[in-house]
């Protein structure tokens, strides 16, 4: 049970015991020329459904939605009910936080056949079972109790959707994370000390792999804190995209050996925190894919400031591949929902022997 149901839970267990006091003022206001409504065996129901409700239903909210034993304590209350009112029409007004119980007490379907008898042993405790046309109105008000329970059903399946909706969302966003931070990180470290182990035995070459290989995984062990911490990426967070794209791919340059050039178009403007981390992301995956995949020996970004969007564009003079033959990876894929997260489109132009250059564009309005 979330916060929000604990909340509607404890909001209507106090209707019910509102609307008890209620039926008490009511009751004494109405006798005060006779005393016949506080007569002591009234005064027992009103105690005796308030303490069968509080013992049997507000102190065991685990048993809630079970037909059995719920089922027998809404009897017990909706007789008790019918006793009252007969003995006072004062206490009608009970009703009001009797009507709810069954949907907090039952689950569907038994709910809505709580609802049913609760809106019978209304009519049964005001007498109306022997008048004229009473089936009609019985079914009229049964139906509206239902509808009204179908309504609220509804809106918490709809609510629970939306919880799932976004669990699945965040996963999500936590498997891009991953792969473009931990994952990346991690690659470039195997990448090192592989290269150290075919350096052997040249010290000087290893101390190189090796040191190299210890400063990825600093930043990556960075970046894992900083994604505990659900902060924006490391590079942005104390400087500029254009800055961190620099840095990026200086780091990579190093790391790798290929020369990485870093442009800027355009004028320079502020952009939301999450489209500057799309923008880095994308950087790192192409510079990621250029290192793992394509051989390249060249490899150039470029950042470009128009009026009505902003685009980062990763070239590399590679051995290219078919983008769309299946098995393309999991990065492409990252990226299109990154990009898709902040409204922007990626495309992907490569053909085997002639390289890949790939274009993410995002709206700036």
């Amino acid at each position: 049970m979330n916060v929000w149901e604990a909340r509607w839970l404890r909001a209507f267990h106090m209707l019910y015991y509102a609307c008890l006091a209620l039926g008490l003022v009511l009751s004494t206001g109405e006798g005060t020329g006779g005393g016949e409504a506080l007569d002591p065996l009234t005064l027992a129901i009103v105690a005796l459904m308030a303490g069968w409700h509080g013992f049997f239903v507000v102190r065991r909210p685990r048993l809630l939605g079970r037909p059995n034993p719920m089922a027998f304590h809404l009897a017990v209350v909706c007789a008790l009910y019918i006793a009252l009112v007969m003995r006072d029409r004062s206490f009608d007004v009970v009703v009001f936080g009797l009507m709810p119980q069954p949907y907090l007490m039952l689950a569907s379907p038994w709910s809505y056949v709580g609802a049913v008898a609760t809106v019978l042993s209304t009519f049964a405790a005001r007498g109306y079972l022997d008048e004229p046309g009473v089936l009609w109105r019985l079914v009229g008000s049964s139906g509206l109790v239902v509808a009204i329970g179908l309504f609220v059903d509804y809106v918490s399946r709809q609510s629970a959707q939306n919880r799932t909706v976004g669990v699945l969302e965040e996963r999500a966003r936590l498997a891009r994370e991953i792969h473009d931070t931990l994952a990346q990180g991690l690659s470039g470290i195997v990448t090192q000390l592989e290269a150290a182990e075919q350096a052997m035995p040249d010290l000087r070459a290893v101390r190189t792999r090796i040191a190299l290989a210890k400063e990825l995984a600093r930043d990556n062990l960075r970046e894992a804190r900083r994604s505990v911490d659900a902060l924006r990426p490391g590079p942005l967070a104390g400087a500029g995209l254009e800055t961190a794209l620099a840095e990026a791919a200086a780091r990579w340059s190093r790391t790798s050996g290929v020369a990485a050039a870093v442009s800027v178009e355009g004028t320079p403007r502020p952009l939301p925190g999450e489209v500057q981390t799309t923008l880095l992301r994308a950087a790192q995956e192409g510079l990621s894919n250029a290192a793992r995949h394509a051989r390249a020996g060249r490899v150039a970004i470029t950042l470009t400031y128009m009026d009505d969007e902003v685009t980062l564009d990763v070239f590399d003079d590679g051995v290219g591949f078919d983008p769309d033959a299946p098995g393309a990876g999991y990065g492409l894929a990252a990226m299109r929902e990154r990009a898709g997260g902040v409204g922007g489109t990626l495309t992907v132009e490569s053909a085997p022997g002639e390289g890949t250059a790939l274009c993410l564009r995002i709206p700036s309005n």
